[in-house]
């Protein structure tokens, strides 16, 4: 019987202050796995490829928060090498499970207990201008076109399967998958959605127009962006936070959807919808159905007479003050 093998990409800083990664990686040898382990991974070129991991991995376990988990993709891009996050960052919403359950999560991954979820990739061509061939690369969570001169703004032209859209000048713009929507196009004003969705959407960041709303297209569609000639500043664009590129006046982009996907290792089956309360602490108990629940009317039975009660309430209070 071959040995398993395993790659555990994690933080020098988690590596060096504590002890939670050697218990994680020790554990898995003791299950069987021979572990190699990767604490800085350098971003590669925009349009270059990364080293990838060996064909007979069986699975990468990630240590850290999401940013360590969008380094590890470049890792398996193009493979069948599943993503497994332990979160040891801050909101984690890549990862699967949370530091105090490390030893459960690699028991689970020596039992072999999980399913596989794909993730849509973007894929991103750049045409520079005068440029025969486009330059190409991929974005798990997002790709971001901003200017590239603090002070100015950049000016781009939108369209959506060719057809002209929108123009404006801004200091950028997000095109995110759904894996992506709930980071930094969420916190820019997009929508979140969810995982299963097989869309793109993009989100203007402080456009000057009057239709600047979010977008979201179907897989089918592309987005397509200009940096216009007419722009005050050259543009910059950006995969996933990692690998960059300047551009100049004149420049074409197209965004869709990529051929390849990200396989991320699910333990749980904890539903999307679940870890967006958890993670995001939503208030699921409104304000004024609290008030209520704070006043030991809670059971459902009770909810058409919350209203007449509370007022009732309020009016005996008033009644009370006078």
């Amino acid at each position: 019987m071959s040995q398993r093998s395993a790659v555990v990409v994690t933080h020098s800083r988690l590596r060096t202050g504590g002890t939670v990664v050697r218990e994680a990686v020790e554990q898995l040898r003791q299950s069987g796995f021979s572990v190699s382990i990767i604490d800085n991974l350098e971003a590669p070129e925009f349009g270059m490829p990364s080293p990838i991991v060996d064909e007979d991995t069986e699975i990468v376990v990630v240590l850290g928060g999401d940013g360590t988990i969008l380094r590890a993709a470049e890792l398996v891009k193009c493979t069948n090498v599943p993503i497994l996050g332990v979160n040891l960052g801050h909101v984690g919403f890549l990862a699967e499970f949370e530091s105090f359950q490390m030893s459960e999560a690699m028991g689970k991954i020596a039992a072999h207990d999980y399913s596989i979820d794909s993730r849509m990739i973007a894929h991103i061509d750049v045409w520079l201008p005068g440029a025969d061939k486009p330059i190409s690369d991929w974005a798990l969570n997002d790709v971001t076109l901003e200017r590239s001169d603090r002070g100015k703004m950049v000016e781009v032209s939108i369209r959506v399967d060719d057809v002209e859209m929108s123009s404006f000048s801004c200091d950028g713009v997000i095109v995110a998958t759904p894996t992506g929507s709930t980071a930094y196009a969420f916190s820019a004003g997009g929508p979140i959605i969810w995982p299963d969705v097989k869309a793109l959407q993009l989100v203007p960041l402080a456009a000057h127009a009057l239709f600047a709303r979010p977008l979201i297209i179907g897989s089918d569609s592309k987005f397509s962006l200009d940096i216009l000639d007419e722009s005050t500043s050259d543009g910059w664009i950006c995969c996933d936070g990692r690998r960059q590129l300047g551009l100049p006046r004149g420049t074409h982009i197209e965004v869709r959807e990529s051929h390849d996907t990200l396989r991320l290792a699910r333990l749980s089956g904890v539903p999307f919808t679940s870890r967006l309360v958890t993670k995001f602490d939503l208030p699921v108990v409104g304000w004024r159905e609290h008030r209520y629940r704070k006043g030991g009317q809670d059971n459902g039975a009770q909810h058409g007479g919350r209203w007449q009660d509370g007022r009732q309430q309020g009016l005996q209070q008033q009644g009370d003050q006078q």
